[in-house]
């Protein structure tokens, strides 16, 4: 499966030299004009790393980088910098962002900046799937099928107060506040398809 990636860009020319520059490294990629169309994009759509610049009208990368780790905190951003600019990055490492890159782009750093944030992510998931015990991902699938606390305790044959213990166990090492979150990282780890989920199902 693809790895996908979201690059948000006001200049359509870089935002059309880097979507063919990642796809043909084998990546699906959304290219965006500005933050709020991704942000929209990020509440239903997975998204393995995001790519923004930094300067851009309306809301500026930092902004964005902000309210995106807010919405999900797990996901990988790398901040493209005006050339020079060593202020801009340092807020944009405090503000959560994994790492920048300078402009002009130069094609095999980028890349290889790009390859190291999404073998990051894939090993992040893959450790945290591996942390899960049985019964957490038990209750994690009952979860996504819709159950509440209760009728999950019916189906394990388990006390309400213990599926809930398991539960706060779930939320807290899949660093979610709620179900919404719950879902998308579920999602981002691949644990399902989000598309699948019924339409009724997903967080709006």
């Amino acid at each position: 499966m693809s790895e996908h990636v979201f690059f948000v860009d006001d200049e359509p020319g870089v935002r059309g030299v880097v979507r063919k520059t990642l796809e043909r490294a084998g990546l699906d990629v959304n290219c965006f004009s500005c933050a709020r169309d991704c942000l929209v994009r990020l509440a239903t759509d997975r998204c393995d790393l995001l790519i923004t610049d930094v300067k851009m009208p309306e809301k500026d990368g930092i902004e964005l980088l902000s309210e995106v780790k807010e919405l999900l905190p797990w996901l990988p951003v790398l901040v493209v910098t005006g050339f020079g600019d060593v202020p801009m990055a340092v807020r944009a490492l405090k503000a959560g962002a994994e790492d920048f890159i300078e402009k002009p782009l130069d094609r095999d750093v980028f890349l290889e900046k790009v390859r190291t944030l999404l073998a990051a992510h894939a090993a992040q998931n893959a450790l945290l799937d591996h942390s899960l015990t049985r019964t957490e991902m038990k209750i994690l699938f009952h979860i996504l099928d819709g159950r509440n606390n209760r009728e999950i305790a019916n189906l394990l044959h388990r006390s309400p107060r213990t599926i809930e213990v398991h539960r706060r166990h779930l939320m807290q090492k899949m660093n979610a506040s709620n179900v919404v979150e719950l879902l998308r990282r579920a999602a981002d780890m691949r644990l399902f398809d989000f598309h699948s989920l019924p339409t009724q199902a997903r967080p709006s």
